[in-house]
């Protein structure tokens, strides 16, 4: 038994390595290193090319149930995140580098899965196959799979935060905490005053961007909109956002600052520090002025620039089943960003939900639809029966999902939670 896998992202290494755990041959294809992308950096499989938070870890949240459902699914993402995993408050935070090294050993060392390094650039004929090639398709692949589905991808514009070295931060100027004190003191805190928040505003909004292309239209994704586009809607709306100081108390004053700049770990021995939610497409050496107007990044040295990128996906509620795989050729799967999913907990676990489904067509067995009271189903019914007209990406959350009625959000939400992981439980008792 054999199954082609195209992509080693995050969906991508979720379906070869559930698929390779059952016996089958999975070939899989990841061009990098040998072509690169605009964002990638390494050759590491599942490479986190934004953030290295996969969000919230306190019991009950949505995105703590999605990797509760992933865990009960085997999957590798979450066993290399809580392997590799460093301090970050109330999320899920993890070592860049160690986290794709783990995942990429894996699966090199796995007897079943074989790592093609090349660029696949048509679609393969062998089915079952799973395209998994994320939000950066594009080249001779994407023209193929625009002739394959018969029409334009979607898209929308997303941007990663600048990384500096903890070294030249001016810790003098700043203070260890998690807000609320929830878990240990995991960040380190930037106190911006309000005369210096008004200065860095002003020079934040006027600073050059890197322009779009006259063709493209500037379609953001709203949870990962660039910071001066934020701050573009209101000279507040930074402290009401990413510099939002509730929760904080500063040491040296014992009072609340006016604002906040929080910088998060990106290894385990803390070298590196992301500018939390201050995703940009501003010009680096506009970068570098703009965010050194904050005291305790006045000598900060960027070892990483944001960057945008465009992401594209496809129009999954008319192309795709609630299996993943094409509503034309039930052989070819669907996994990752590219099916309109936003996170990198639900690119997972898309690439879980096609990797068992190409199991059970290999195995003349009929397609698992999750139930929606899960949280990967409830993510799936979304992606396959949205509007068509309107369809953009989504996130997990409880929005999406069947409602129980109860006075305390708080107990909707565990009761939400119990019933998903109950339900994922009977279903994979029945595989």
């Amino acid at each position: 038994m054999r199954v082609t896998v195209i992509g080693g992202g995050l969906a991508g290494v979720e379906s070869a390595y559930y698929l390779a755990n059952r016996g089958v041959e999975v070939i899989l294809y990841e061009m990098r290193p040998y072509t690169p992308t605009s964002v990638h950096k390494t050759g590491y499989l599942a490479e986190l090319v934004c953030s290295n938070s996969l969000k919230s870890d306190v019991p009950y949240d949505a995105s703590w149930l999605l990797k509760e459902e992933m865990k009960l699914l085997g999957s590798i993402v979450i066993e290399s995140a809580r392997k590799n995993a460093i301090p970050g408050g109330k999320s899920l935070v993890v070592d860049r580098e160690g986290f794709s090294a783990y995942i990429t050993e894996r699966l090199l060392k796995h007897k079943n899965v074989y790592v093609i390094r090349e660029e696949c650039k048509d679609i393969p004929d062998s089915r079952p196959l799973i395209i998994a090639t994320g939000p950066l398709t594009e080249g001779e692949f994407a023209s193929a799979l625009k002739r394959l589905l018969g029409e334009e991808f979607l898209y929308f514009y997303d941007a990663t935060s600048p990384i500096v070295t903890r070294e030249s931060i001016d810790e003098d100027e700043c203070f260890w905490a998690s807000r609320y004190n929830y878990g240990g003191a995991d960040y380190l805190n930037c106190p911006i005053d309000e005369d210096t928040y008004k200065r860095f505003y002003e020079a934040l909004i006027s600073a050059e961007t890197v322009p779009l292309e006259d063709f493209e239209k500037g379609i953001f994704y709203e949870a990962c909109l660039p910071i001066e586009e934020i701050a573009k809607r209101d000279q507040d709306a930074l402290r009401f956002g990413p510099f939002k100081p509730k929760g904080l108390i500063d040491p040296k004053t014992g009072r609340m600052p006016y604002a906040v700049l929080q910088l998060r770990r990106e290894d385990k021995e803390g070298k590196l520090l992301s500018l939390v939610g201050c995703q940009t497409k501003l010009r680096w050496k506009e970068q570098e002025r703009v965010f050194r107007i904050i005291p305790a990044l006045k000598s900060a040295e960027f070892v990483r620039f944001g960057v945008m990128h465009r992401n594209t996906f496809i129009n999954s509620p008319v192309l795709l089943k609630p299996s993943l795989s094409l509503k034309t050729d039930s052989g070819i799967f669907f996994a990752g960003q590219i099916t309109g999913v936003e996170g990198y907990l639900e690119s997972s676990a898309t690439g879980i939900v096609a990797g068992i489904n190409a199991y059970r067509l290999l195995n003349g067995k009929e397609p698992v639809v999750f139930p929606e009271e899960t949280a990967i189903g409830s993510l799936i019914k979304y992606i396959t029966t949205g509007d068509p007209e309107n369809f953009q990406p989504m996130g997990i959350n409880y929005g999406i999902m069947p409602e129980i009625k109860h006075p305390s959000r708080k107990e909707r939400r565990r009761l939400t939670a119990e019933r998903a992981i109950e339900s994922l439980r009977r279903l994979l008792g029945g595989f």
